[in-house]
């Protein structure tokens, strides 16, 4: 009886072509079915109401409107006159990177005397990354960098009609056009540094591109929701409890970070003593810097792993004075969590050999000026430092020592055996200290193989003191017979 009922029902909903009504109190679907209407099989009234329900509906899921992104980097070359006399501008060519907002540049000597522009980039501000690393900071030199690298023309402007400086009196502040591989027109890089969200406003809309373009770039930015700009992670940032910085800004202030516990990146070069020497090169001041890393004796053999000389790492530990030298210490290894921000981490699958950087005695005993950040002080100051102490820690090859003296450890302790090598080359001198070495047949090498030879060394710059009330030097530690080279 029941199933008649329905089937006479259905026949006369079909009949009154009220399908969708029926549907519905069948239980069905009616969306389909309703949009295959006809606009002459729906009256008035039913128009009506769907119109309404359509609004209504339309009014709690509103979505916002797309944005349509907008080049402004590309559009702002329509205003890139190269042989306006406005400005000044100028082609060059890059000598180095620094990061996002910071290159210096080969220029003639007319207008920088010694032929080196630093430029500061108008407009914009990108994160840290030589310091205190801070998020994106990493992302924005890396995008600064490929633009230029890839580059075929890149040319400097300035803002008016001549090179002006920025607060520290040293940089230049300049606009600068690259023109990408395979295309005939410039491109604005500070403008498309806003518009990706690598950076913030710094001044920009005071200055020629302004109001036109920074200011919008920079809106579309926050509009997207980009980089600086996102509430997205950084995936190259440390989000760790440790200070996160380079080895730059370890090495120059490492008094101050005696005790802290730090976080910083490099290639391990030798594993010696359960620890690691690691380093990392800094293009603004040519130094490699160096940091040697004690993990002790209970890393598990998965961490030793990664702690192979070639391995890019990043080492968190407490840096801590240990006989007249620092180093950091504390390291440890989640294996169950390798992104745990305390552990060890490896960076990368690629082999870094170690740079063993070729230096004469002459530098190795020099002093180096660099520009030092002060914490609370706007601008750097000027500091000078010998430059063993920059580079301390940090992989060295140094070639025709003339050995005029050598000594042998013999006090009862594990160092028995080591050898110091007393060496010249000019008229300066320096120490080559050994780990104890045994040949291919296991016996002890001794010291005679080395009296009035001439050597080449690959090792570590270290600092040896043999006790607190003696001053301590710097000496070049070799770890084996494979890295000395005897000349008869």
């Amino acid at each position: 009886m029941k199933k008649k009922l329905l089937a006479l029902l259905l026949l006369v909903c079909i009949a009154c072509g009220a399908f969708s009504a029926c549907a519905d109190l069948l239980g069905g679907n009616t969306s389909s079915p309703a949009s295959s209407q006809s606009t002459e099989d729906t009256n008035a009234d039913s128009s009506s109401t769907t119109s309404e329900s359509t609004s209504s509906s339309s009014t709690e899921d509103e979505v916002p409107p797309a944005i349509e992104e907008v080049d402004y980097a590309g559009l702002v070359a329509e205003n890139f006159d190269l042989s306006s006399k406005e400005t000044k501008k100028l082609e060059v060519s890059v000598k180095l990177f620094i990061d996002g907002d910071t290159t210096h540049f080969n220029v003639p000597t007319s207008v920088v005397s010694n032929g080196v522009l630093k430029a500061r980039y108008l407009a914009v501000d990108t994160p840290e990354s030589t310091g205190k690393v801070q998020e994106w900071g990493k992302t924005a030199a890396n995008f600064t960098k490929s633009k230029l690298q890839s580059a075929t023309s890149i040319v400097l402007e300035t803002d008016g009609a001549d090179w002006e400086v920025d607060s520290t009196g040293e940089r230049r502040l300049v606009w600068v056009w690259y023109k990408p591989e395979g295309s005939s027109t410039y491109r604005n890089l500070n403008i498309e540094i806003l518009q990706n969200g690598l950076a913030h406003a710094s001044n920009s809309a005071g200055n020629r591109y302004g109001e036109a373009y920074c200011m919008p770039a920079i809106n579309q930015a926050k509009a997207l929701k980009l980089h600086v700009y996102s509430n997205e992670k950084d995936p190259g940032f440390y989000y760790g409890d440790a200070v996160y910085l380079s080895l730059r800004e370890l090495r120059l202030h490492v008094e101050e970070y005696d005790g802290v516990k730090v976080a910083y990146e490099g290639v391990i070069t030798y594993n010696s003593d359960n620890g690691v020497y690691v380093e990392s090169y800094d293009e603004e001041t040519g130094i490699w810097y160096g940091m040697y890393a004690y993990y002790g004796f209970q890393m598990p053999g998965t961490a030793l792993e990664i702690l192979k000389p070639g391995k890019h790492v990043r080492i968190v530990g407490t840096v801590s004075e240990f006989s007249g030298s620092w180093q950091v210490s504390g390291l440890d290894y989640d294996r169950r969590n390798p992104d745990n921000p305390n552990s060890l981490k490896l960076l990368d699958e690629e082999e870094h050999a170690p740079v063993n950087l070729e230096t004469t005695l002459e530098r190795f005993n020099s002093n180096v000026t660099v520009e030092v950040d002060v914490e609370g002080e706007e601008l750097p100051i000027t500091k000078t430092y010998p430059y063993a102490q920059l580079a301390l820690h940090s992989s060295i090859e140094m070639k025709n020592l003339v050995v005029t003296k050598v000594y042998t450890t013999n006090n009862g302790g594990d160092n028995d055996g080591a050898i110091s090598i007393t060496c010249k080359q000019g008229d300066k001198t320096i120490v080559v200290r050994t780990n104890v070495m045994h040949d291919e047949n296991g016996e002890l090498i001794k010291q005679d193989i080395f009296v009035g030879k001439t050597i080449d060394v690959k090792g570590i710059i270290n600092y040896f003191q043999l006790n607190d009330e003696t001053e301590g030097s710097y000496q070049i530690n070799v770890f084996g017979m494979d890295y000395i080279t005897i000349h008869n």
